[in-house]
């Protein structure tokens, strides 16, 4: 399916956004750039704004309507400019949705956006610092546990400043403050940024993590945690070889197994997925949801379940012709 395509503009990243959803309806946030042919390095015309925009489906994702949120220009585009919570979040309310953001790819700042009305409207940006780690440079990826209590997983910058450790901070006021619990694995060589994390049961939750290592290169590594977050143990990877760095869209399917999204940037260019029956302790073999791409410019995936038990998988995408960018989905059965 296509979630949106427009002649001249690069939609992408939609892992860098968000996918909300409520039974059928199903919200998912992109970048709409302008295209520009270029050579090793996403063909964006950089001297013109970026801009983030999001598709709306009530079918389940079979149909797509694009909206321009207002609040949602970045503070570089005219838009406002990240300002202190003051009021504590319902993170439970029926319409509740939050996305975070980031200026620098390396070392931040981050901040966040609240809506209250599946996304129809979003709040101003909040500011998004932790105690406890800085340089933040995080993307959205969270897990409710109450009112007033809710985990975030992120990248921050490493020793160096260069991207990228992951990390796990928690809110006990609403968000108001946030303060770091773990940093998820050792600190690697070439970067770890990107978890896509999920409940298992009480205090336990897995985190699958886009890795790049300048000798393995791209891979989707996993750790467990059974103490809240806390500690974390690493898991056999995922997904050992993706080609070049893409991160993972990891889901809990109702009857319990895991569904893992991701983009394969080698050839043949395309996305894939796996599917776990022992809460990751291991994987089957990879499934091909598309393999006909020009090329690695593709991925980012966000994946939900629909209430009919069929998967969606939403990305960026190429093709048939270079100047294509746009947003497309694979709805399939695990």
């Amino acid at each position: 399916v296509v979630v949106f395509k427009q002649p001249g503009r690069y939609g992408g990243w939609p892992a860098n956004h968000g996918l909300w959803s409520w039974e059928n309806e199903i919200i998912v946030g992109y970048t709409a750039a302008t295209f520009k042919h270029a050579v090793n390095d996403h063909s964006v015309d950089r001297s013109k704004p970026f801009e983030n925009w999001q598709s709306r489906s009530l079918d389940g994702g079979g149909t797509w309507t694009i909206e321009k949120p207002p609040t949602l220009a970045p503070p570089e585009n005219g838009g406002s400019k990240p300002q202190p919570l003051r009021n504590a979040i319902d993170f439970t309310a029926p319409g509740f949705a939050m996305m975070f953001a980031f200026a620098n790819i390396q070392v931040g700042p981050s901040w966040f956006y609240v809506s209250a009305d599946r996304c129809q409207t979003w709040s101003v940006p909040y500011e998004f610092t932790v105690a406890g780690i800085d340089k933040v440079c995080t993307r959205t990826d969270y897990i409710v546990l109450s009112q007033r209590e809710c985990l975030i997983f992120g990248s921050a910058a490493k020793a160096n400043d260069k991207e990228g450790r992951v990390f796990c901070a928690k809110t006990t006021d609403g968000g108001l403050t946030w303060k770091l619990v773990s940093l998820i694995g050792p600190e690697p060589s070439g970067y770890m940024i990107m978890p896509s994390t999920v409940q298992l049961g009480p205090g336990r939750f897995l985190t699958a993590i886009r890795h790049w290592d300048p000798q393995r290169k791209g891979s989707i590594d996993a750790y467990t945690s059974d103490d809240s977050g806390r500690s974390w143990k690493a898991m056999n990877p995922p997904a050992p070889n993706i080609g070049g760095g893409n991160p993972p869209a990891l889901i809990v399917l109702r009857d319990g197994r895991l569904a893992l999204t991701y983009g394969y940037r080698a050839k043949p260019f395309g996305v894939r997925a796996r599917i776990s029956e022992d809460k990751g302790v291991s994987w089957g073999n990879e499934i091909i949801l598309r393999d006909d791409a020009p090329s690695g410019d593709l991925g980012y995936p966000r994946a939900v379940q629909r209430p009919d038990g069929k998967i969606l998988s939403v990305y960026y995408f190429n093709g048939p012709n270079d100047d294509d960018r746009a947003i497309e989905g694979t709805i399939w059965k695990a």
